[in-house]
């Protein structure tokens, strides 16, 4: 496969096969990564689950993938929860050009909210647990999820930004690379205003842990 538009007439029926099979619970996501990250879905079925159409950006995940800090991006039976608190079982494949490069994904998330409700009562007696939860993140905006990645910043650093100091904020601005927020435009100016830094700091920041990390690379093949 070279592009998403040359299968988009196979990808289509299948993304109706799965979705008529499971039901309105199912929905389904084809993702065209060769374009901005800003609008990848180009095809949905029963987009009501996570409320997102035609048009609207990936998630955080996709952005790692992309970004190339998950080699193998594949997930299956993970799961996660929509931004008003359904619970989803998801698998998520990536599909490749023949170079190799992350070209698309397929997407399928299963609302399992009800199920679970149904669990609740009998969990005493099947002592099952959900064991793969996966924070993912269905918006519809791509700044919704750079805001999204800013919080998880925030809190994997454990201080203010008004407490941070040099280290600190290149830990943070580590952090964002390495989930793919700068693959998002504009992604730059939030981090600045964010970490109250200028855009030539910002960028001497990535220069110098892109470095270290390309450096600890190298050392571990001598």
């Amino acid at each position: 496969m070279e592009s998403v538009k040359e299968e988009i007439s196979f990808l289509l029926p299948l993304l109706r096969c799965i979705a008529a099979q499971f039901g309105d619970k199912c929905e389904v996501v084809l993702h065209d990564l060769t374009q901005g990250y800003e609008s990848t879905i180009v095809a949905i079925e029963n987009g009501h689950i996570t409320g997102r159409k035609v048009g609207d950006c990936g998630s955080n995940l996709g952005l790692e993938v992309l970004r190339g800090t998950v080699t193998d991006g594949d997930r299956y039976n993970y799961i996660t929860q929509t931004k008003d608190g359904k619970i989803l079982r998801s698998s998520t494949t990536y599909m490749k050009n023949g170079k190799g490069e992350t070209i698309g994904a397929l997407c399928i998330n299963f609302d399992i909210s009800d199920l679970l409700v149904a669990e609740n009562t009998i969990r005493s007696l099947t002592m099952h647990s959900l064991d793969q939860e996966v924070k993912e993140v269905f918006v519809n905006d791509v700044n919704d999820l750079v805001d999204y990645l800013l919080q998880e910043c925030q809190k994997s650093i454990g201080k203010p930004v008004s407490h941070m100091a040099k280290e600190d904020k290149m830990k943070a601005v580590q952090f964002l690379d390495a989930r793919g927020a700068f693959l998002v435009k504009k992604a730059g100016d939030k981090v600045c205003q964010f970490l109250d830094i200028s855009k030539f700091t910002l960028y001497n920041y990535l220069d110098e842990i892109r470095v270290n990390q390309e450096r600890s690379a190298a050392q571990k093949f001598l």
